[in-house]
């Protein structure tokens, strides 16, 4: 369903060598030869970042996740269990990706980028236990120049991200005002025709409309802006797993400039 790239896109497809700059420490080793592109997707012409082969040795990021003691349930709302990223992990990850997403969304100079969340991130709640708000698409921000960027990691025919558009205002992204008029519009609707269905949200409805999907691709990088309305497309009989070495597991980190 991906478009084909803006014509402009070809200015973003360089060599990631040009731009990044190693860390011998880091848990993980970007790829000089990974693969760039950026599209733009719906009606609103949203530019989306994915990154194809991002790392270098995807053994030892997956591995370094799976010693890790640390995964719990979480407070944001994410439908299973995280653990804290390293620091050298979303520093080498945010070297990469820091300067395309400056070019791409044209962020202001002044502004300073600052790490809100990392984490690993696994797939665990049955849909039985979802709560409405994680029975519908989601934002992350309503701030223009606040972003989400997901590795997908383990290999695996995974459901990746779906991209939603709200029917009843026509919105695909909720930046500043928007999202006000989005939440009345939710909310009424939801007031008319009740809750949510009891399982995880992934095709089209009579409120929100799928105009376009992200699909997993192990090793491969996706940035967007965090006011794009969007859903993890889980299918339970696969993606549902608690283990990090054979779930869908993916590294997040979401980001500011201010």
């Amino acid at each position: 369903m991906w478009k084909k790239p803006l014509p402009a896109a070809a200015f973003f497809v360089w060599r990631l060598c040009e731009i990044i700059e190693f860390m011998q420490e880091a848990t993980i080793q970007v790829n000089p030869e990974s693969s760039l592109q950026v599209y733009a997707v719906g009606e609103e012409r949203t530019l989306v970042i994915i990154i194809d082969d991002f790392a270098l040795d995807m053994a030892e990021v997956i591995d370094h996740a799976c010693q890790l003691e640390s995964f719990a349930a979480d407070e944001t709302g994410y439908p299973g269990v995280r653990a804290p990223l390293t620091r050298s992990h979303f520093v080498a990850e945010l070297d990469a990706i820091h300067p395309l997403l400056r070019k791409v969304y044209s962020v202001p100079d002044e502004l300073a980028m600052r790490p809100v969340n990392t984490a690993y991130s696994l797939v665990s709640t049955p849909e039985h236990e979802l709560k409405p708000n994680q029975r519908l698409p989601h934002y992350d921000s309503n701030r223009r120049y606040y972003f989400a960027i997901t590795h997908y990691l383990n290999a695996g025919d995974f459901g990746g991200t779906g991209l939603y558009r709200h029917k009843p205002t026509g919105f695909e992204t909720l930046v500043g005002a928007r999202l006000d008029q989005y939440i009345e519009a939710r909310d009424a609707f939801l007031a008319e025709h009740g809750d949510p269905p009891q399982r995880y949200f992934g095709a089209s409805d009579a409120q929100y409309e799928l105009f376009d999907r992200i699909d997993y691709k192990p090793n491969r990088l996706v940035a967007y802006p965090g006011y794009l309305l969007h859903s993890g497309l889980v299918e339970p009989s696969r993606d549902i797993n608690p283990d990090p070495r054979t779930g869908r597991l993916t590294s997040n980190v979401f980001v500011e400039f201010s």
